[in-house]
């Protein structure tokens, strides 16, 4: 076989191994991008009905302490409660970002496997420093 033929064979075959690793990244782009948007969507529509459970709630306080002598301690335990419970959730926000795996693992599981394939076919074919003597 010739040099040009075997160039040839080889930029064809990393040319594939590129496209499919091209593809799997593709695929779990789009995986990603589907659970964050759902998520993102689920999110607000909480948010937003959470935000008006709990104004109707804080009124609803408001109202009942309002005649007595505890209606500001009845609102500075709601705040207190609004505080504590942001918090915690901020917290728990946070641990399960921290907690999320990688993004593209195999696609980079794979590329990390490709890289050390071809770094072993290169130093399987490579001639010595002193290049190859005849005795």
């Amino acid at each position: 076989m010739s040099l040009r033929r075997q160039l040839g064979m080889i930029a064809a075959s990393l040319a594939a191994m590129l496209r499919t690793r091209l593809e799997l990244f593709g695929l779990e782009l789009a995986e990603v991008r589907g659970r964050l948007f759902q998520a993102i969507g689920l999110a607000f529509a909480a948010a937003i009905f959470l935000t008006l459970a709990l104004l109707v709630f804080s009124l609803l306080v408001a109202v009942w302490f309002w005649a007595t002598e505890y209606r500001y301690l009845a609102l500075g335990l709601l705040a207190l409660f609004y505080a504590v419970l942001g918090g915690w959730l901020l917290l728990s926000a946070r641990r399960q970002l921290d907690a999320i795996s990688q993004p593209f693992a195999a696609t980079i599981q794979e590329l990390g496997r490709d890289a050390d394939a071809l770094g072993a076919a290169v130093s399987a074919h490579v001639p010595p420093a002193g290049g190859y003597r005849d005795e």
